[in-house]
């Protein structure tokens, strides 16, 4: 049985939901944590109702966050259990955008995600392989997994932006680039924006960028 995911909720401005934006957090943290970003979009993004799971598993290195898989160099766990983790948080995530876009009436086409570090990972990764894509991802500090497979596993081809901070201390600049050449060569409409200065976070610029990138490509 797929698992259910907790998750705070934040109502469109406007009072009816038009778009959705779901942030998905990064290794340890949990919805809270990116859920306050919803206060500066929400300004400029009246219709948009904005979601913030926890993912599914208790974080093995911080047990009050959260992890959507393990990290082996990290909390010492085997390549095994982080990609069987991976794939029952795959299913949950799934299920769980499923689940929100019935019940706020949203097509595929009027969500965007919004990931930070793991959280990236695990946008990038679901959503070329959705049914219909959906209207973009922001991908700040993070990594496209296993690049080789994402052109013959893309079922969808969804616009990216990344976003990565050029003094990154924990995903390193250099998977920016990386994630870029890879989504590019497969065919993504795909945009990057440096964060000069920025460590393993997220900064105004940053933000402002992402503002202007679900602007564009969420309905109006």
């Amino acid at each position: 049985m797929t698992q259910q995911l907790e998750s705070r909720r934040k109502a469109p401005k406007s009072g009816k939901a038009r778009s959705m934006v779901v942030f998905v957090h990064g290794y340890g943290a949990d919805g809270n944590d990116l859920l306050g970003l919803a206060d500066p979009l929400a300004q400029h993004l009246p219709d948009t109702v904005f979601y913030s799971p926890n993912a599914p598993e208790p974080c093995v290195n911080n047990p009050f966050g959260f992890q959507w898989f393990p990290i082996p160099w990290l909390d010492g766990s085997s390549e095994e259990a982080a990609k069987a983790s991976m794939a029952r948080s795959i299913l949950a995530l799934n299920a769980f955008l499923d689940a929100k876009m019935k019940e706020e009436n949203i097509e595929p086409e009027a969500l965007a995600l919004v990931g930070f570090s793991q959280g990236s990972m695990m946008s990038l990764h679901i959503a070329p392989r959705r049914d219909r894509a959906i209207a973009g991802v922001v991908a700040f500090s993070g990594r496209l997994l296993v690049p080789e497979l994402l052109e013959a596993e893309a079922r969808v081809k969804p616009p990216v932006l990344l976003i990565h901070g050029d003094a990154d201390e924990m995903v390193p600049f250099e998977d920016m680039g990386r994630a870029g050449n890879a989504l590019v060569a497969a065919g993504f409409e795909t945009y990057g924006h440096v964060m000069k200065g920025t460590g393993h976070g997220i900064a105004p610029d940053g933000l402002q960028v992402a503002l202007s990138f679900l602007k564009d490509k969420l309905p109006a």
